[in-house]
């Protein structure tokens, strides 16, 4: 190899200012990728904790209908007469 080409302005400013901003744009599309990754995860988590929310909704108001007519049913009030 010449030595004169590692003495050339190109490689001694250019070539670090270009290997950096290959470098920082790679790095910063690799953790773009993660954050992606990241952000579908807590998506799935909390879909999945909405469906069981929802379920349990459910059966809160299904258990709330229930009480509802055994309280209507043993209320001194609603057995008058």
């Amino acid at each position: 190899m010449n030595p004169a080409i590692l003495n050339s302005q190109f490689v001694q400013v250019a070539l670090p200012i270009v290997l950096t901003i290959f470098i920082a744009a790679w790095m910063n599309g690799r953790s773009i990728d993660g954050i992606n990754k990241r952000i579908d995860d807590i998506v799935r988590r909390l879909d999945s904790i909405e469906v069981r929310l929802v379920a349990i909704e459910g059966r809160l108001t299904d258990f709330g209908e229930r009480l509802t007519r055994v309280e209507e049913r043993t209320s001194p009030i609603g057995r008058r007469g």
